[in-house]
């Protein structure tokens, strides 16, 4: 492959993932809300720190709260390098070097398609698969961690057939793990890769070892100042947030408070029926999230093929290992994360391996049936402009869906309206509030915030009394259960002030 072509690859990608940002004016979710505001503080100089909640599984103080204990800090960082560039707290300054690490995507996956067969031909088409990702295409161009692990698994595999690549992968792996907590995988599938290389090549257990060494220093050169930091706060290298999730029996009870309901018990008391129920459930969705999403509706045969032809390549057995790994992880010990994008979000690190492998199955079927009938080398070249517009016709519509029709937001365009009708009633600056998404309202307003906590209206009263909040925005898409009633019925509530309704949010002020 010639520079001119990875470089067609990379205009090519820059200019769409461009376009795409054109119809996205903000994050739009609650992750890229709060990896954008984490990078807005940064470049305040804040440092880690956060002026919001949006859990309460750390059993948080107060604010401002030390950040990125359940969600890493990478993408912050990187939005935060955006801001720190052009000089500008904007968003588009923050999402700035998300399209450029997108636009690098397609030349990688076609330099990582060269590196397995060293066919052009092949190298083209999965670069340009790359180029149209479906489901993730929208999702590239915020300040989110898709484009992140897209590029560094591409990497990962680029540098995996290597005869010396320890420290780099040691590198790589610190860096996913540094934009999400299941990077650490990575890190352990480069452990593996020395096993199998010291029986592969008969090495030396000491030579083994050297390897292993050279993998935990390049990773913890990037982990290392992060789990000190961790130290300092949480006194441990992660924050505690993360093992409670173990115990939620829905995802509302992400957002429990307190948190210390959270337990072995509380979990067990749900009853086995319920537990099974939840993972078999769990089962179905990422299934069909692993066949529609990350196999793009019509790749999933050819990247199952493709693993199976290329079987005995390392590489392919790490990817098949990592995707089955992650499967069973997001299926059976966090299923209401793993539904809900995790696996999806993950999946990410592995898309490069899997554009690689489309091209080489779908070739290798032509193959087989040109053995059987009189096709020419004509109807290759078809079938490929055939595939790439397909993907282009299912990536265009996950845009229409997505972006453009149901809009690229989750109530956060809402959130000035909001204010200033808080404003008109009195409220200061400084005066935290409860609402359904606690960083996107102070990416939108800069009111400090609260996450609306999953419980009755008790429960609301404590969460306001802990952290002196002073208002809540009780949004229509937020009903829980438990509150059903106070959103129906808001004057029958003395201990709130009912003060009116914005677009659909009924406001209270507590006493």
């Amino acid at each position: 492959m010639s520079r001119r072509t990875y470089l067609i690859l990379f205009s090519f990608a820059l200019i769409l993932q461009i376009a795409v940002s054109r119809l996205q004016s903000i994050p739009g979710y609650l992750d890229a809300d709060y990896y954008f505001s984490g990078g807005v503080r940064l470049v305040q100089g804040y440092g880690f720190t956060e002026p919001y909640l949006w859990n309460y599984l750390d059993d948080p103080q107060g604010i401002p709260h030390p950040s990125h204990g359940y969600w890493l800090p990478l993408a912050s960082i990187i939005s935060a390098l955006g801001m720190w560039l052009t000089g500008q707290q904007t968003y588009e300054a923050g999402r700035l070097f998300f399209i450029v690490i997108a636009a690098f995507i397609p030349p990688l996956t076609a330099a990582l398609s060269h590196h397995f067969f060293q066919s052009n031909a092949l190298a083209w088409v999965s670069g340009l698969l790359a180029l149209f990702p479906v489901f993730h295409l929208p999702f590239l161009p915020v300040p989110d961690n898709y484009g992140i692990f897209m590029l560094a698994g591409g990497l990962f595999f680029l540098l995996a057939n290597r005869p010396r690549p320890w420290f780099w992968l040691g590198l790589i792996a610190g860096v996913m793990s540094l934009a999400r907590s299941d990077g650490l995988l990575w890190l352990a599938l480069t452990f593996l890769l020395v096993l199998w290389r010291m029986r592969d090549e008969e090495l030396s257990f000491s030579t083994a070892f050297q390897f292993s060494a050279l993998t935990l220093l390049g990773f913890l050169l990037v982990m290392g100042p992060w789990y000190l930091r961790n130290l300092s706060v949480f006194g441990a290298i992660m924050s505690p947030a993360g093992s409670r999730v173990l115990w939620i029996t829905t995802y509302d009870e992400t957002f429990i408070y307190p948190a210390s309901k959270l337990t072995l018990t509380s979990w067990l008391a749900s009853g086995w029926g319920e537990i099974f129920k939840i993972r078999w459930w769990a089962f179905i969705t990422n299934l069909k999230t692993a066949i529609a999403a990350q196999g793009h509706l019509i790749l999933f045969p050819f990247i199952a093929m493709g693993m199976f032809l290329l079987r005995k390549d390392r590489r392919v057995q790490l990817g098949l290992l990592a995707w089955v790994l992650l499967f069973l992880v997001m299926t059976f010990i966090f299923p209401f994360a793993g539904v809900r994008g995790s696996f999806f979000h993950a999946g990410a690190a592995l898309q490069p391996l899997f554009w690689v492998l489309v091209p080489y199955s779908l070739d290798s079927v032509v193959a087989w049936v040109r053995k059987r009938s009189r096709l020419t080398d004509y109807v290759y070249v078809v079938i490929r402009i055939v595939l790439i517009q397909t993907m282009v016709v299912f990536s265009v519509w996950v845009v229409l869906v997505r972006v453009i029709d149901t809009g690229w937001e989750e109530g956060e365009l809402s959130y000035p309206a909001v204010e200033r009708f808080l404003v008109e009633q009195g409220a200061q600056p400084g005066e935290p509030i409860i609402v359904l998404s606690a960083p996107g309202y102070y990416m939108m307003t800069g009111r400090p915030a609260f996450v609306q906590p999953y419980g009755d209206v008790n429960t609301l009263l404590e969460v306001a009394e802990q952290y002196n909040a002073r208002y809540y925005a009780f949004e229509a898409s937020g009903r829980l259960k438990l509150l059903l009633d106070l959103y129906d019925n808001p004057k029958n509530y003395p201990q709130l002030e009912y003060l009116g309704e914005v677009d659909d949010t009924r406001i209270f002020r507590f006493p």
